[in-house]
């Protein structure tokens, strides 16, 4: 519910704040007073685009601040935890902005956007009238209006998740065919590669072994001859048998030496240990350097088998044994693609009748719904003067989407036998306003409450109609808390809180003023709008009545 608005050197408002009541309020006033100017500041506050020149002439910056009650399950709390802003159960918007054209949005004092603003806006206020384009007149909205009057809000979230399910089952086929069609256009290629790569069966790592084999074979001709030369030095006709000889010499002499000779003996011991270690590499080496001449060719052709396989494929020689198993899983996918498709194309299949069938639950309580919608329209125009008129909720099929498979449509025909239209070209303006207010009425009834704002939408009726329209208003303010601009008498007697929109000039400047009016202000105000501006007893009297009846 709208508590309060404030609004400061807004067009020729220079300081007013009005406090709002439940049930149904009426501003009234001449032509030209300002009621307009109300609805531009309360668009402004809710981030409307409306007029660039909102700002007082002469003043600095122009403020408007909306204060709203939140109950604890209104949607409003939800885009404030989105946009990571303050809750609390007091609601206040407030924007400003300069003569320049700069404006700035808060709330709850944090500073926002007017997008956040604008999307806050839609559930908090409706605002309706004969030019009712963002509202009933919609046809784009008009399913989200039989919707929420269905309250389809658990199918419309199934049917949303089956389409879901039903998009990604789509990509995965689409996917599938594509990845099967590349494939197969390289089958000759896959083919060929794997089978050339098998017969090779390159290991990680083995490029660099090979070279290094390659190598010692090839250094091991030129070294071979210089090693054996020195393992005979160091045999038994080199070097070992020479040290043996000096041990065996030294050993029958160190008796006579006196201990002379142990350092020696035991120095020509160890001499022996690292002389057969040393024998032992020199051997290790040559058996190492021992090999068959065809073994340098075979390591060389492998070696270079692996090198122009890995330059054919583009990648490094160790990188040959990952191809291969790609190039493996790539034609297993080639060979299964058929089974593969046929499982894909089930799941779709199963897929699109699961949304079908969300779709027909939804059609159902949707063409339900609209019969119990047109049946509350037809109780509702004939007090409105519009017995002869049809009102008619269509649910045609449509393109299946995450919404279901239907496009609804509100259509009216005016006259018996007469073609039934679109609610925006069939009706005149006075029966426009009529439809709007019924067909506002039947939708409202168990709907979360708004503050709804009608503005001028009593115009082009009078009399009896106006009365009916007054009573329908009544009737929806026990609903809803609903703000009326009206220029009708018989809707103002039918208020609940009456304010009368007023121009003043002080000082050669004109401001706008918006005065509460008690009982006996609005007897006078209702007789005005009856009489003109020389009020009678006669209009006063019959102003008395309205307030009565």
């Amino acid at each position: 519910m709208l508590r309060g608005l404030d609004i400061r050197d807004m067009l020729i408002i220079e300081r007013l704040e009005l406090a709002f009541q439940p049930g149904l309020n009426v501003l009234t006033g001449e032509t030209g007073a300002g009621k307009s100017i109300l609805l531009d500041a309360l668009g402004f506050v809710l981030g409307w685009r409306g007029r660039a020149d909102i700002t007082r002439p002469g003043a600095a910056q122009g403020e408007v601040t909306a204060v709203f009650d939140l109950p604890p399950t209104h949607p409003a709390r939800e885009i404030l935890a989105e946009a990571g802003l303050p809750l609390d159960d007091e609601l206040i918007l407030r924007r400003t902005a300069t003569p320049e054209g700069r404006k700035t949005a808060y709330v709850n004092d944090r500073r926002t956007s007017g997008e956040v603003l604008r999307t806050l806006s839609e559930t908090l206020v409706e605002l309706h009238g004969q030019q009712d384009d963002r509202g009933l007149l919609n046809p784009r909205g008009h399913r989200d209006i039989l919707d929420a009057f269905a309250e389809t809000g658990p199918l419309l979230a199934e049917t949303r998740q089956r389409w879901r399910a039903l998009s990604a089952a789509r990509r995965a086929l689409e996917e599938a065919e594509a990845g099967l069609e590349a494939a197969r256009a390289e089958e000759d290629y896959l083919r060929h590669s794997v089978a050339e790569l098998d017969k090779l069966a390159p290991e990680a790592g083995e490029e660099a072994e090979l070279d290094a084999r390659r190598r010692l074979m090839q250094a091991s001709a030129r070294i071979r001859e210089d090693i054996a030369r020195a393992h005979e030095a160091l045999g038994p006709q080199g070097a070992e048998g020479m040290v043996t000889d000096a041990s065996r010499w030294l050993e029958g002499a160190s008796d006579r030496a006196e201990g002379r000779l142990d350092a020696a003996l035991d120095a020509l011991q160890r001499l022996m240990v690292e002389l057969g270690e040393a024998q032992q590499g020199v051997e290790d080496c040559l058996e190492a350097l021992a090999f068959n001449p065809s073994e340098l060719e075979v390591v060389e052709e492998r070696l270079f088998a692996i090198r122009a396989l890995a330059r054919k494929h583009g990648c490094l020689a160790d990188d040959l044994a990952g191809l291969s198993e790609a190039l493996h899983a790539r034609l297993a996918a080639l060979d299964s693609g058929s089974d593969n498709l046929a499982r894909l194309t089930a799941e779709l299949r199963s897929a699109e009748a699961a949304h079908a069938e969300a779709c027909a639950r939804l059609t159902k309580a949707r063409s339900a719904a609209a019969t119990r919608l047109d049946k509350a329209m037809a109780g509702e125009l004939p007090p409105l003067k519009l017995e002869r008129a049809r009102f008619a909720t269509e649910v045609a099929a449509a393109e299946p989407g995450p919404e279901g498979a239907d496009a609804v449509a509100f259509t009216v025909a005016t006259n018996p036998g007469a073609p039934a239209g679109p609610l925006d070209r069939i009706a005149s303006g006075g029966e426009l306003s009529r439809f709007l207010l019924a067909l506002k009425v039947c939708l409202t009834r168990g709907s979360t409450p708004v503050t709804m704002i009608f503005d001028e939408i009593d115009r082009g009726v009078g009399g009896a109609t106006a009365d009916a329209v007054g009573r329908r208003l009544a009737a929806l303010s026990t609903e809803a808390q609903v703000l009326v601009v009206t220029h009708s008498p018989q809707v103002a007697a039918r208020a609940a809180h009456h304010w009368r929109v007023e121009k003043r000039v002080k000082a050669g400047l004109t401001t706008s003023q918006v005065v509460p009016l008690d009982a006996e202000e609005r007897v006078d105000e209702i007789a005005r709008m009856l009489a003109g501006d020389t009020i009678t007893e006669a209009a006063r009297a019959a102003a008395q009545a309205l307030l009565a009846g």
